[in-house]
């Protein structure tokens, strides 16, 4: 187990998202297993395992920016006080989170209290913490989740402030500094990665495919956590990402579902099949990537998808539900994704096509991130007051 504990430590510290030593991962089997000496962990993190029925626990102060986007999200954001919590709106947090808690104190017993009703807790002054009941892979995916989510409100409270409000001050235009100043750290890398050129000649090769896409979605840090999904076309069957699969990790994670529903390999398919095979369906397209971009998914919630024709840098933007309803991405996705080859679904994440390849989803969706990054910083630029840009300056320009 130790081996586990330090490949997520690792991953991690590789996404930007914590340094080893400020992270304590515990696993309990017949003992206690960590990624330190137990003498080192804190005796309260221990004592969570007797209060709660989990066997794997994360507790870890985040790297910058999202420490500093924590610390002060507790200073402004009127629900800390009021409620207790946090309540990011993107789509995923608002599906498998439905809030953050905040708690004042650390120990055993208010920890495990707060997880005891949500995956993950803010414990203000030292960090977050989370859990898994299977492996420490949940454990991970929360903490992640939780990093995103704060990244991703912090930016929309920012433009809310800035654009719509107009009356930021002094204190918060040296704040966004701050965060934009220490921004570069996990800044996507939109220099692309060249993947396997031409169409699957083989299911074989489809396989081989779709992990080295995973691997780049994640390497250019366009996904946090498992959050995503990737599919082939070939001879009539969708080779797609499982659910809750990590996309860096897809060698046995990939499902074969016929077209025509013959079988029920399906099961265990990503939940967005539906939105796949739609696409398929309507468009010569043979693959797809899906990822949840941070600024791609800012930028969304700033749009109005219920508007005829929305369109975010070009790229149509829609509405949709999670799942196969009559509001469903489903629905809403293919026909965006059929006429540019690229949708961004609100507060959700991009689906990008390609028609042979995922070089060319690939492309899209980075090239999208990277208008979508240089837009909101240009937008908040030029809606500061005069008298505070220069706390602004450049903003990477």
């Amino acid at each position: 187990m130790i081996s586990q504990i330090d490949k997520y430590i690792g991953k991690l510290s590789n996404q930007g998202l914590c340094l080893p030593d400020d992270a304590t991962m515990l696993f309990l089997d017949a003992d206690i297993s960590a990624n330190r000496p137990q003498s080192e962990c804190n005796p309260e993190l221990m004592r969570i395992f007797d209060h709660m029925n989990i066997n794997s626990l994360l507790f870890g102060r985040p790297a910058e920016p999202y420490w500093t986007i924590i610390n002060a999200m507790m200073k402004y954001e009127k629900s800390v006080d009021q409620l207790g919590r946090i309540m990011p709106q993107d789509c995923e947090t608002k599906t498998f989170f439905h809030d953050i808690p905040i708690i004042n104190t650390f120990s055993a017993a208010a920890i495990a209290d707060a997880l005891s009703h949500r995956k993950s807790v803010i414990i203000r002054g030292h960090g977050i913490a989370s859990w898994g009941s299977v492996s420490p892979e949940q454990a991970f995916v929360s903490f992640s989740s939780t990093c995103f989510a704060m990244f991703v409100k912090f930016f929309n409270d920012m433009l809310r402030i800035f654009c719509d409000e107009r009356n930021p001050d002094e204190s918060v235009a040296k704040l966004l500094n701050s965060i934009l100043n220490k921004l570069k750290i996990i800044q996507p890398d939109f220099k692309q990665a060249q993947l396997h050129h031409g169409a699957a000649a083989s299911h074989i090769e489809a396989l081989g495919m779709i992990a080295e896409a995973g691997r780049a979605v994640v390497n250019h840090r366009l996904v946090d956590s498992f959050f995503g999904n990737i599919s082939y076309l070939l001879d009539n069957s969708i080779y797609i990402s499982q659910t809750g699969s990590s996309l860096d990790e897809l060698e046995r994670c990939i499902d074969a579902v016929p077209m025509d529903g013959s079988s029920s390999a399906g099961i265990t398919a990503s939940s967005e099949l539906s939105a796949h095979k739609n696409i398929y369906l309507s468009s010569n397209s043979r693959c797809v990537l899906h990822g949840h971009p941070r600024f791609s998914v800012i930028m969304s919630m700033r749009s109005n998808a219920t508007e005829p024709e929305c369109r975010l840098m070009g790229i149509p933007v829609v509405s949709g539900d999670i799942g196969t309803g009559s509001k469903g991405i489903m629905h809403t996705v293919p026909p965006a994704v059929h006429e540019c080859g690229c949708t961004v679904v609100q507060g959700h994440g991009v689906f990008a096509c390609g028609k042979a390849d995922f070089n060319e989803p690939l492309s899209r969706m980075l090239e999208f991130e990277k208008v979508c990054f240089y837009e909101c910083l240009s937008t908040l630029r030029s809606s500061c007051p005069a008298s505070l840009t220069k706390f602004l300056p450049n903003l990477y320009n």
